[in-house]
């Protein structure tokens, strides 16, 4: 993957469809919906936690082997890629941030996310 990717709660496209295996069955049988949009393998550390921001404007780079998945907690965002386009999210949507991303991040409303990071 080498572009921004947006998740959203009513995500497009068809999902995959499975139920819990039945020996792992407690109660019901629930249809289960995944739209796994990343399967890529990783190295290194993954840094999981709580980020707050002002408002504002800079520059990032993400390393050959660094991914971000943030989910909007309070607050609104974009991340801007080089070639123009942006993704922008607010509460409740998340963002992926490939490795290696180049562009610009931007707090347009103080910004509440979690995030989850992987890399080096």
């Amino acid at each position: 993957m080498n572009r921004l990717l947006k998740l959203i709660a009513a995500m497009p496209g068809t999902p995959e469809i499975d139920h819990p295996r039945p020996e792992r069955l407690l109660h019901g049988n629930p249809r289960r919906e995944t739209w796994n949009l990343v399967d890529e393998p990783v190295d290194g550390r993954l840094y999981v936690g709580v980020w707050r921001c002002g408002p504002g404007h800079w520059r990032i780079e993400m390393g050959a082997n660094e991914r971000e998945l943030f989910t909007v907690l309070a607050g609104r965002c974009r991340v801007h890629a080089e070639d123009g386009t942006f993704e922008e999210a607010g509460p409740g949507e998340a963002i992926v941030i490939p490795a290696g991303f180049r562009g610009s991040f931007e707090v347009l409303q103080t910004l509440t996310k979690t995030y989850a990071i992987v890399g080096d």
